[in-house]
């Protein structure tokens, strides 16, 4: 029989943090005939995750280390075809979770089928654990959010550590998407709430870790974190109803405008032009983009 639970805890080059991760696991464990966890390690070359996991694990945690680098995703993607759980939770190799998350999140999914995932507020820590923000909280009470694909489809609001899903929703939907390097998370969770009630959870119940040197940062130098957000747009004006698409796709566009230009005014305070007219540049394809004429089928 399957278990209950599947964490699955994805990992390249960050060692020096999973202790931590395994260790706000195993303070909830209820015993590995209801969770499965283990850690599934895109082939570091740094460090050493498989001693930490035997260190901290001391056989609970199981490890599988991949043959070659492959990526974030495809490990994300790796992480789902090796879960046996009925409920999938992905925990990067240095996030978090907080006493009562799988209790808090389980709960709904056990007590209403048609839930396709649950997710909690979250906290931005920095690389010493300091907490630095908490996310917005959608709604007063806890419980399915009436418009989660409206608040999803403007822009990604939820980190991997803070939501849970259903095993049969991603053989139903199939895996992340391997052409967006840094939206694929956003992708599915838009691609759920097209499909299946989401659950809310109003505690902050998860922690997300940034680095002040991560792979996002030559996006901003590129532009590629705005160009990237506009395909995953495109991406997911395909799941929107019919009566609200051109709504939800224009409310996207405008929300990445927006960010792009947020994003230049803080570079170029710090001093960084070209940066900031890089984003500016991305802001104004977005516009351009937003007020483009729709075509007509026969166009």
């Amino acid at each position: 029989e399957r278990p209950l639970w599947s964490v699955m805890v994805p990992t390249y080059n960050c060692a020096n943090y999973l202790r931590f991760t395994l260790e706000s696991i195993l303070a909830q464990d209820p015993g590995p005939e209801v969770m499965q966890i283990e850690v599934v390690d895109d082939c570091s070359t740094k460090d050493d995750p498989e001693a930490v996991v035997q260190e901290i694990g001391r056989g609970r945690v199981q490890f599988f280390r991949k043959s070659n680098n492959e990526g974030a995703i495809a490990n994300f993607n790796t992480c789902v075809q090796r879960s046996r759980g009925h409920l999938i939770h992905i925990l990067h190799g240095d996030d978090l979770v907080k006493p009562g998350f799988y209790h808090r999140l389980g709960q709904p999914l056990l007590a209403d089928e048609a839930i396709g995932a649950a997710f909690c507020r979250q906290e931005y820590i920095n690389e010493q654990g300091d907490r630095q923000l908490i996310t917005r909280c959608h709604q007063e009470q806890s419980g399915v959010m009436p418009d989660a694909l409206s608040v999803l489809a403007v822009t990604n609001r939820i980190q991997p550590p803070a939501i849970v899903v259903r095993r049969h929703v991603y053989e139903t939907l199939g895996g992340y998407n391997a052409r967006l390097f840094h939206s694929a998370d956003w992708e599915m969770w838009v691609r759920i709430a097209a499909r299946y009630p989401i659950w809310f959870e109003a505690d902050p119940l998860a922690a997300y870790r940034v680095h002040a040197q991560s792979d996002t940062s030559k996006l901003f130098r590129t532009g590629a974190n705005i160009q990237e957000r506009r395909l995953c747009i495109d991406i997911c004006r395909h799941y929107f109803p019919s009566a609200s698409a051109g709504r939800l796709y224009r409310k996207a566009l405008g929300y990445s405008a927006l960010y792009a230009a947020k994003t230049a005014s803080r570079f170029l305070t710090a001093g960084h032009w070209q940066i900031a007219l890089i984003q500016l540049r991305e802001a104004a394809l977005c516009l351009l983009k937003l007020y483009q004429p729709t075509r007509s089928p026969l166009s």
